[in-house]
């Protein structure tokens, strides 16, 4: 049997929750929204660089993601900072539940996608770096584009 090709379609990254997180483990949630919501998110206007996740009364809610309003709406649009559910099973709200109240680990949202037109929010567990960590991570970075560069000249020249 064939393997099915995945239809997922990005509308947003958190770029700088990877540059300030070491992220341990991933998960992949649904989320409640509202038909502006939805609207606005197919023309790819949200932003999760501020975003958090809490788990509250064996819920998990997401924090400071900014859906902006939809340009079309009317009186009814929604508001663009509010609180949204995040869907789960109830073993991965519990484990969830657990990991975020060890010390250092913070549940952060690091991208936002349509898989088979429903919105998901992939979130991960994340532990904060430290000054010196980021330092590595960016020199660690810029040496490999340094040799990528220095490949591609080579294979040029030949």
């Amino acid at each position: 049997m064939a393997k099915k090709e995945s239809s997922e379609r990005i509308i947003c990254q958190n770029k700088t929750a990877r540059m300030n997180y070491f992220i341990d483990d991933t998960f992949e949630a649904g989320i409640v929204l509202v038909g502006t919501e939805v609207k606005s998110l197919r023309d790819g206007r949200a932003n999760l660089k501020d975003g958090y996740a809490l788990v509250t009364n064996e819920e998990v809610y997401l924090h400071d993601l900014h859906i902006s309003p939809y340009t079309h709406g009317n009186r009814y649009n929604h508001d663009p900072l509010r609180v949204r559910k995040l869907l789960l099973h109830k073993q991965e709200i519990r484990r969830l539940y657990g990991k975020s109240r060890e010390k250092g680990l913070t549940l952060v949202p690091l991208k936002m996608y349509f898989k088979k037109d429903k919105v998901k929010v992939e979130i991960g567990i994340g532990r904060g770096k430290k000054l010196y960590d980021k330092r590595e991570d960016m020199k660690l970075k810029e040496d490999r584009r340094d040799m990528e560069r220095t490949f591609r000249a080579k294979t040029r020249d030949q």
